[in-house]
């Protein structure tokens, strides 16, 4: 991976101003930008007030966090595609429909071309941008994969970032597209993940490892059901019955966690608090390529899962939650017999003197 040159009178702290060129208005409901406001580990003020030790500098143009209006806060774009901003991060929210069948209209906007007063759609933006940009980072599903908008039978032609590009695209860096799967993404992922880039653009980390479907292998090498604090209940097939107080395994009712890559069950959602299965809901699969469509409808169970849950149920589930619960009853719930207070010792101990 090729990092940013450095001058031998800088730091690389110094040397390095990164540019965070957030575009919100694909087709999506900007909710990862909104969620991104809720990181906190590392949250988005330390990020952009540079309290972070070590990193370089970090500006990032949203349109949540903006205080600019119209061109002006659009020239930014402008300023990367002529080569003024220089590393700069492209995060794209939202998919791209497919322009070639827009007939007269346009299925985004970003900006006014100034040559024609006409809209610059989000997929003219990443032709003049994507070979600039030192790394691409797909956030929310609806960027990864397509999402919701890129449903069956959908008129958009609706796609994720790696669709348009090409999933062997890689940046000027040497950086594959980055996913950051989620409706909307978890919070701490986008932000962690923004940070990871930075260092490595400033040839202090490893670029990303990403999994098959781009995603960071630290963040989603694990599946929801891997990470679940119900995933014993799976395997005593002890399962829940209805949605609220419940605390047992959920795929009965509709639980996709044994075979999505998802860290929300571990990372929570705001401080390790709140996220889907840790308040009583199920997993929708957001975070995968197939959503929506291979895992509908939402609360069904799956065909798959029915016959492994039932195996354990009536199988080796029963005897292992018999031989566990006896275990913990008749032996690791009780103290040792040596504590108490009589005149002898009974801890086994001698002297060995």
């Amino acid at each position: 991976m090729a990092s940013v040159e450095i001058s031998p009178n800088q730091t690389q702290t110094e040397a390095v101003t990164a540019h965070v060129l957030w575009i919100t208005v694909g087709l999506s409901c900007e909710g990862d930008s909104v969620a991104m406001t809720s990181a906190t580990n590392p949250s988005l003020e330390d990020i952009i007030t540079g309290a972070i030790p070590g990193m370089p500098k970090v500006v990032v143009h949203n349109q949540v966090l903006a205080y600019e209006v119209g061109q002006e806060y659009v020239q930014a774009w402008f300023d990367a595609q002529d080569g003024k901003l220089d590393p700069f991060v492209l995060v794209i929210e939202g998919s791209l429909g497919n322009e070639k069948i827009n007939g007269a209209g346009h299925w985004t906007g970003f900006g006014v071309n100034p040559a024609d007063g006409q809209p610059i759609t989000v997929n003219e933006w990443l032709d003049r941008l994507a070979p600039k940009a030192a790394a691409i980072v797909a956030v929310g599903t609806c960027a990864t994969y397509g999402g919701i908008p890129a449903m069956a039978n959908n008129p958009t032609g609706a796609m994720g970032v790696r669709d348009y590009l090409g999933a062997n695209w890689k940046s000027k860096a040497g950086i594959p597209i980055v996913n950051i799967p989620g409706c909307p993404a978890q919070p701490d992922n986008m932000t962690e993940m923004l940070v990871h880039l930075v260092f490595a653009l400033a040839g202090m980390a490893p670029a990303p490892e990403l999994d098959d479907a781009g995603r960071p292998v630290a963040l989603f090498g694990r599946t929801t059901h891997e990470s679940c604090n119900r995933a014993a209940f799976y395997e005593e097939g002890d399962f829940a019955t209805e949605y609220g107080a419940d605390h047992r395994c959920l795929v009965k009712l509709g639980c996709k966690g044994p075979v999505v890559r998802c860290n929300v069950p571990l990372r929570g959602w705001v401080n390790h608090m709140g996220g889907c299965p840790n308040v009583g809901g199920i997993c929708m699969a957001c975070t995968m390529p197939g959503f929506p469509d291979k895992y509908m409808p939402f609360m069904d169970e799956d065909p798959m899962g029915r016959v492994s849950s039932d195996v354990a149920k009536f199988s080796w589930g029963p005897l292992l939650r018999w031989g566990r619960h006896y275990n913990v009853k008749r032996k690791y719930d009780k103290e040792p017999e040596w504590r108490h207070n009589r005149p002898e010792l009974t801890s086994g101990y001698s002297k060995r003197w």
